[in-house]
């Protein structure tokens, strides 16, 4: 059970109201309750749909008492399907229009706000329409982003994104190291990381406009990250943002395990120690028929026991059981399990027989993974995720699987190889002893919690003068 110590400078109401998306909707809740736990009360704000799917507080939890979930009903806009309320709901190249439902919550987000009249209000980089909302109403602003500092410090400055100035227009443009990043490193995309998934924006605001203005209408910004991991990206940011700008480290926001699973625990607690590998790719990228193919062989042919999590595309006509290779399940059966659908992937990662993670690089499961100990095999598909691929590579936590430059197309050899070498190989030895030294920097809650009491001191500190 969560103690709740109460505040010094007396309980704050804070409005907390997360992207649309689980890899955003799980780190905001992880923060309320730390919030909570300080005796500070959350009103967590989302659609009926996504507050459903987060994780539930135990009835008797000290907790429940100080989060409370406010449902606002996702507004319908044309071409958006009914049931569609997070981005896991729908193809990528329909972000937009979820968006545009988004954007269109404006109206009963400010009528809640005008209200409840909280003392703070934490937002995510895609409601741009929200802090000068917030300013308007008196109520101070925290950006909390779900992102990495490197990839925010490779986005720019603020006034970069909203003024349109960002020479960056083609797709090669995002391959090549940013003019503004002092020091020597290869934090940019893959061509095909961006070309892939380049969409006209088809509704409304760039997200680099949405990103630009998070930042600069906040009056602090909240990074999931510390200062010790990526010290060199959060100088870098203070410049970008301005000194005067308070850029803060809340911690990686260890998650706590969940519910053991019990057809899931019974093939896990069968294999070696250290030795299984988790493949899971996120629930908003999809891999094509070739890919698929390929990412199954590689995984055959690495002759190492997997855990290998699938789930059908969204508005696909096919499910994913059957893009697999012909008798790729029976041949593998012995030693690697295909699971269709959710899984419980905090503890899945906490089972002492994983080893390593194939992972799409998303910075949610990148922290779940290292926050183990687990080797990342990296597989980076959209987003940020290249990014964080190329950092984790500097960071010597990870082994990517070499991939063709324009197209993203790779082998079954290529996967093969890299799971050996980050799994069992000697030319991953450095590899793994590296992760194992970080692993108490990602999920060592003792160690993250001296950055998550000054963040929440930060909050007390700088409330407003009516509670003062």
């Amino acid at each position: 059970m969560e103690d709740v110590k109460q505040s010094n400078t007396g309980s704050l109401h804070l409005v907390v109201f997360p992207w649309l998306a689980m890899g955003h909707l799980i780190p905001f809740f992880h923060l309320s309750k730390l919030i909570a736990q300080k005796g500070h009360k959350v009103s967590f704000i989302s659609t009926p749909r996504n507050l459903h799917r987060l994780p539930k507080l135990p009835p008797r939890s000290p907790l429940s008492s100080l989060i409370t979930l406010v449902p606002l009903p996702l507004p319908r806009v044309e071409n958006l399907p009914d049931d569609a309320e997070s981005s896991n709901d729908l193809p990528y190249s329909k972000q937009q229009l979820l968006k545009r439902a988004f954007d269109l919550l404006e109206l009963p987000l400010a009528a809640f706000l005008e209200s409840s009249s909280p003392d703070w209000v934490v937002y995510d980089y895609a409601s741009h329409w929200l802090p000068p909302l917030a300013a308007k109403l008196g109520i101070p602003r925290a950006y909390f982003c779900c992102f990495s500092a490197a990839c925010m410090a490779f986005l720019g400055p603020p006034s970069l994104l909203i003024d349109g100035h960002d020479a960056r227009t083609k797709t090669e443009d995002f391959t090549v190291v940013p003019p503004w990043i002092p020091f020597k490193t290869d934090m940019a995309f893959r061509y095909h990381e961006v070309a892939k998934y380049v969409h006209d924006n088809v509704y409304g605001t760039p997200d680099t406009v949405r990103f630009g203005v998070a930042v600069r209408d906040s009056d602090v910004v909240l990074m999931r990250s510390s200062d010790e991991f990526e010290i060199e990206w959060f100088e870098l940011l203070r410049e970008l943002y301005g000194r005067n700008k308070p850029v803060l480290p809340v911690g990686f926001l260890p998650p706590p395990v969940d519910e053991e699973p019990t057809r899931v625990k019974d093939w896990l607690d069968k294999q070696q120690v250290n030795l299984v590998v988790y493949v899971a790719l996120g629930t908003e990228a999809t891999l094509s028929q070739q890919e698929l193919t390929e990412l199954a062989l590689g995984l055959e042919l690495s002759g190492l026991p997997f855990f290998w999590v699938l789930r059908d595309p969204p508005e696909s006509t096919q499910s994913v059981s059957e893009m697999l290779p012909e008798g790729f399940v029976e041949r593998v059966k012995d030693r690697g399990m295909v699971h269709f659908g959710w899984a419980p992937q905090v503890w899945i990662l906490s089972h002492d027989s994983v080893g390593g993670f194939l992972t799409h690089c998303g910075w949610n499961s990148m922290i779940e993974g290292l926050g183990f100990g687990r080797v990342l095999i990296l597989f980076p598909m959209l987003n940020d995720q290249g990014l964080n691929a190329r950092l984790a590579n500097n960071k010597g936590l990870g082994v990517e699987v070499p991939r063709n430059e324009l197209d993203g197309s790779f082998t079954r050899d290529s996967v093969a190889e890299c799971v050996r070498s980050a799994m069992v190989d000697d030319s991953g030895e450095m590899v793994r002893k590296r992760v194992m030294e970080m692993k108490s920097t990602f999920g060592d809650r003792n160690r993250n919690g001296r950055l998550e009491n000054e963040f929440i001191s930060f909050l007390e500190e700088n409330m407003p003068k009516r509670l003062a």
